[in-house]
């Protein structure tokens, strides 16, 4: 229920997802899975059918689509697809704004041809061993020392950790001025000091890398500072909101799956002589959650719709935020409980879901960060 958010050349970008995935990645993905990354030749074969990059410009080799419902289009489909470890998401909804608004003309030359074509995958790392939602806790620091930057640190639970190419570091450049004092610099693979540790095991997304990052008197060229020196807080809260919506997007289009799947199964899957869907409790649970999915798709639509006007308020990307990861959680859990057994056998799809769905509510700002934003613009 797309609630008139498309035109025919996004259903046409479907079709072009849609294949792909089918091609590319469905016939892999439990293998994925199963070795902890993708093959890295997946990002190549991306780039080249126009599925990274879509809203870098076109002299950069990218789409010039400056629309978030391409961005949208792939993370659905990618969804249904059941190919959720693909990093895409990371790549184009969250480091692309990054590259694109707050670069000089010699980074984007350098670094978003390889972007758009998959030969620089991309990771941002701003979490560390403590501190996650504090920026101010965050302690790696980047001195500047001539003409070069000397990065010293650690960081943890990076999406992309393991296989990118250029990491956009949050340092500490002014540590009398804490969250405050944040600089974003771009590091390099092969950049000397630069190290990355033991592939993470997670519950959930198992096929996209994640990774622990450690910077070791890394010594960056000052060139590859991204914006102004001291003002990364300030980057990062103007595209927090972008981040948010586009979990957002992934929190409705696992939701409405799950909930399809069931509904199937509570056709088909009979107990005491009927199917379970008959009951009049089930059917009731049912319907509240194809409800509050119908509610989710509504608003984040419409979110979608502002942020491609210019109008995306940080409010409401937290609200969409909060809600639908915490519906999504809520669904898949449900929908679990009423597959019975099956529900806890890895070989369905409803308990894959339920184990990707656990870390929605944590990575971009948990509910309670969310809530706390929304509640200060209430003058509270």
């Amino acid at each position: 229920m797309e609630q008139h958010l498309y035109e025919p050349e996004h259903e046409q970008f479907r079709d072009l997802c849609r294949q792909f995935l089918a091609r590319e990645a469905v016939p892999f993905h439990e293998a994925w899975e199963k070795a902890g990354i993708v093959d890295r030749a997946v990002w190549l074969k991306a780039g080249a059918a126009g599925l990274l990059g879509m809203d870098v410009p076109e002299e950069y080799g990218g789409g010039g689509q400056h629309d978030f419902r391409y961005n949208a289009v792939l993370v659905e489909e990618i969804i249904s697809a059941g190919t959720t470890g693909l990093g895409f998401g990371l790549h184009n909804d969250v480091v692309a704004p990054y590259l694109t608004e707050l670069t000089t003309e010699d980074q984007r030359k350098r670094w978003l041809p390889g972007f758009c074509s998959g030969e620089v995958i991309t990771a941002i790392a701003m979490s560390e061993p403590g501190a996650g939602s504090d920026l101010a806790g965050v302690r790696t620091s980047a001195v500047r020392d001539g003409d070069s930057y000397v990065l010293n640190g650690q960081k943890t639970f990076i999406t992309n950790g393991e296989h990118a190419d250029l990491v956009i570091v949050v340092a500490k450049t002014d540590p009398e001025r804490g969250a405050h004092g944040l600089s974003l610099i771009a590091v390099e693979r092969g950049t000397p000091g630069f190290g990355r540790g033991r592939r993470l095991e997670k519950v959930g997304l198992k096929a996209n890398d994640t990774a622990e990052l450690f910077f070791d008197d890394c010594r960056v060229p000052a060139d590859n500072l991204i914006g102004s020196e001291h003002e990364g807080f300030y980057h990062l809260m103007a595209n927090l909101p972008r981040e948010r919506l586009g979990i957002a997007v992934v929190a409705v289009a696992a939701a409405e799956k799950i909930l399809a799947v069931t509904l199937e199964y509570a056709k088909t899957r009979e107990a005491f002589g009927r199917p379970i869907g008959s009951f009049q409790h089930n059917r009731f649970l049912l319907a509240e959650m194809d409800t509050e999915v119908t509610i989710a798709r509504t608003f984040v639509n419409h979110c979608v719709r502002e942020y491609n006007a210019g109008r995306l308020t940080v409010a409401d990307a937290a609200k969409a935020k909060w809600w639908t990861t915490e519906l999504q959680n809520r669904v898949a859990d449900r929908c679990v409980q009423l597959h019975g057994g099956y529900g806890y056998m890895l070989e369905y799809p409803v308990t894959r879901a339920w184990l990707d769905s656990r870390v929605q509510t944590i990575y971009g700002g948990t509910p309670e960060i969310m809530k706390e934003i929304v509640g200060r613009t209430l003058g509270l």
